[in-house]
């Protein structure tokens, strides 16, 4: 059986989604396939330890696209459909080896005061890069929804910029660059650093100068934003969006082929036999590394193939789902603290170390660096009354010098010794408040959902090669696949992970535009 629409949409992650919803809106009529049984990709909520708790498998702040036109705009109506944030402050608090800890507020004050414990300078000099990152934030968003290589570059959106000179340079230096040369003290250039490795970059690398300041100072400006009822909101109120438009999703089917004719991509083909065909488009949100392996060779050229082999998967966590009694409580000064956001930053030498163990396939378990999410505390929808989830987040590779098949061995030992340094600080999450553990390695989470190829949940490294015009291989970064009638969205397109859902507006523009519609109309409707 063959069905026909104007446009299939290959995968259901909250850029397909997204990418479905806009030109749904247009009045084409779009097909959503998931291969799982539940949309979202990595925007998903599930039980995943016990009936009732709600757990994000992967993300859980959508902080970033809270600064979307998406959102903030309501482009798409979400508010409308069901989406609702609740912006959790204090926003994190972050301990280190010594007993000290810095807790970030939404009052930039109370986190000068915090600050202020180790260095009055520092806080100073955190105060005002808060202020210089607002000055350009909106030119760096402008660029983050503009699809790739689109006029007018970075260069020529700061060349306007008084200061934008400057803002070439820190974009162009390293992370930990930055600042090494602007703190003194020890803990609040630990704190940063935890701050620039939130999108799993490694602070240490040129061409971070930029997540210095903007990890940071979104957080700062719209706390540890969490949706209501966890990540899969964000799908579920575009799953409404795309239906109420027309449009059509379904669950439980693996695409496997591409189906060409004359050289063209007419639709697709699932692991069952069914053919889903497509008038305008087929939209893709495949990994890249599985969707050449779904057309001949000689369809996609040798540059293209070239990029692809070259492609590579980055940093990669390691995750544990914790279904408890009550949150982890941090003692502070005055009380006990249990915050949606908490982590353990360790040492500087420490944190500059996680690139070796990645080079060298290590598991390092010495001082692991940990983020900390209980989004229970603040949203008691997500689980049973009285009850809480905690998610226990650390970096570790997926190639490990004996393989990655290892981590099926060494996962359980390896979430025990994450835990065991996170009680070192809430010693209140003692086994009996724990009821049940969902434990995820890299190779896991790879299992779990084909995108995240290596157990890259940001769909792979945001190296300078790997970056915006060579995103996901040069010359096809504007979303048109050398595959006439082929698009791709998501998290191997511009501007790669994390939940900014400017991958899939990016495409929808771009599609759009090919389709002789503009984006500003469908907005508008």
């Amino acid at each position: 059986m063959t069905e026909q629409y104007d446009i299939v949409v290959a995968g259901a992650g909250h850029n397909s989604l997204i990418a479905a919803a806009y030109l749904a809106k247009a009045g084409l009529s779009c097909l959503v396939l998931e291969a799982r049984p539940v949309i979202g990709g990595n925007t998903m909520t599930e039980e995943l330890t016990l009936p009732g708790f709600l757990h994000d498998t992967c993300s859980t702040t959508h902080a970033i696209f809270m600064q979307s036109p998406i959102w903030s705009n309501q482009e798409l109506p979400l508010a409308e459909y069901g989406l609702e944030y609740i912006k959790a402050d204090p926003v994190s608090h972050v301990v280190f080896p010594d007993g000290t800890y810095i807790t970030q507020w939404m009052d930039i004050d109370r986190t000068c005061e915090e600050i202020s414990k180790f260095s009055r300078k520092d806080a100073s000099t955190y105060r005002r890069m808060m202020s210089d990152w607002r000055g350009v934030a909106p030119i760096f968003n402008r660029i983050r929804y503009t699809p790739a290589g689109w006029d007018p570059s970075i260069v020529e959106e700061l060349a306007a910029h008084p200061q934008g000179a400057i803002w070439l340079r820190r974009q162009a230096l390293s992370a930990w660059d930055i600042i090494d040369a602007a703190f003194e003290d020890w803990h609040v250039k630990s704190w940063m650093i935890w701050f620039a490795e939130g999108t799993v970059q490694p602070a240490e690398r040129p061409g971070t100068g930029l997540l210095a300041y903007s990890f940071v100072a979104g957080r700062q400006r719209n706390g540890w934003a969490i949706p209501k009822g966890g990540s899969g909101s964000l799908p579920k109120a575009l799953h409404r969006i795309i239906e109420a438009h027309g449009g059509t999703i379904l669950t439980n089917r693996p695409v496997n082929r591409l189906i060409l004719e004359g050289g063209r991509c007419m639709g697709v083909e699932t692991e069952s036999g069914e053919q889903f065909r497509a008038r305008h488009a087929v939209v893709s949100t495949i990994h890249v590394k599985h969707l050449v392996q779904m057309a001949p060779a000689a369809a996609w050229g040798e540059a293209f193939l070239y990029g692809v082999e070259t492609y590579q998967a980055g940093r990669t966590m390691f995750v544990a789902h914790y279904a408890t009694t009550e949150p982890p409580a941090f003692t502070v000064d005055g009380g006990i603290l249990s915050p949606v956001a908490a982590g353990v930053a360790q040492t500087l030498e420490r944190q500059l170390r996680v690139t070796n163990d990645f080079n060298h396939g290590n598991v390092a378990t010495d001082q692991p660096v940990l983020l900390v999410l209980t989004p229970s505390v603040e949203d008691p929808s997500r689980v049973p009354a009285g009850k809480h989830m905690v998610k226990v987040i650390n970096l570790q590779p997926y190639s490990l010098r004996e393989g990655p098949e290892k981590w099926d061995e060494i996962k359980e030992a390896v979430a025990a010794n994450n835990l065991a340094q996170l009680r070192q600080y809430a010693p209140n999450l003692t086994s009996d408040k724990i009821l049940a553990a969902e434990i995820r390695s890299p190779l896991d989470l790879e299992r779990y959902n084909r995108h995240n190829w290596h157990g890259s949940c940001h769909g792979g490294d945001m190296s300078p090669s790997q970056s915006e015009t060579l995103r996901p291989v040069p010359g096809y970064a504007q979303h048109r696949m050398p595959i006439p009638g082929l698009y791709q969205t998501g998290a191997t397109t511009h501007p790669g992970g994390s939940v900014t859902g400017a991958p899939g507006r990016n495409a929808a523009l771009v599609l759009l535009k090919d389709l002789g519609r503009d984006l500003n109309e469908v907005i508008h409707t």
